[in-house]
Parts: structure tokens; sequence; C-alpha cells
């Protein structure tokens, strides 16, 4: 099974790793925790196009990854999307939000501009998302 990633997805993100179905990504930009997740087969470009059982699994996948949202300190909201409308290849969002954001109520698609993460803060941040999502 071949299977590459998207270089404006590459370019944008950093690599946590890989989940059974799935690369799991952080958005590299700091004002949201901000993830990606993108089923790791050619030719996917919308969700229709997994069959029954990975389309499952893609959803528990976005599930998990929503419940370590949720747990991180000022989370109030989940936001989840899969539009694909300038990258085609499969992928879906799932997105820490609070009130008063910096997109806040609207979406973090085009809101302003990416304030990359201190290496630091990457760092801490792909361990504990690696840490979370161990085995899975």
């Amino acid at each position: 099974m071949s299977f590459s990633l998207d270089r404006r997805l590459e370019a944008d993100t950093l690599e946590i790793g890989d989940l059974a179905l799935s690369r799991l990504l952080l958005m590299n930009d700091s004002r949201y925790p901000w993830f990606i997740l993108v089923p790791r087969r050619e030719g996917l470009r919308e969700i229709v196009d997994l069959d029954a059982g990975s389309r499952t699994l893609l959803i528990e996948e976005i599930a998990a990854v929503s419940s370590f949202l949720r747990a991180l300190p000022g989370v109030e909201k989940i936001n989840v999307g899969a539009l694909g409308n300038v990258v085609s290849q499969l992928h879906a969002h799932v997105v820490g939000r609070r009130a008063g954001d910096p997109a806040w109520p609207g979406p973090v698609w085009g809101a302003g501009v990416a304030e990359p993460y201190a290496r630091d803060a990457a760092v801490a941040r792909i361990e504990q998302a690696r840490a979370a999502f161990a085995g899975r």
C-alpha cells in the first residue's frame, strides 16, 4: 500500500505518528490545539471513498482526538471538518475552540495568520499526543 502526504499538509503540520487508519498531524498554528487525521490510503478525496469499516474507524479516531482535546485546559468546544476545498486529499480537522479565540465564533480556516509553535511548545504537544495515542 502506497501513501504520500499532500505537500501542503506536510508544509503546514508537524507529524505526531500513525493511528490504525490515519496519520495524526499537529497543525503548526499555536493559536488553537488543532489536529489533522489523514487516512493512509492513496487516491481518497471524500469520506465516502472509504469502505464502511474504514469510515467507522475514521469516526472512532476523530472521537479519540476529540476526547484528547476536550481534556486540554481552555477547550470549550470541538470543531470537526473535512472540507478538501484547498487540499483534495481526504483529511479531517479536529480543533479545540474557546469563546474569544482569534477566530471565534467563526471557523478557523482562513482566520488570520498562523502563529507557528515555538520549538519547545511543539515538542511538548507532540509528546503529549504520542503518549495519549500510544498503541492505537
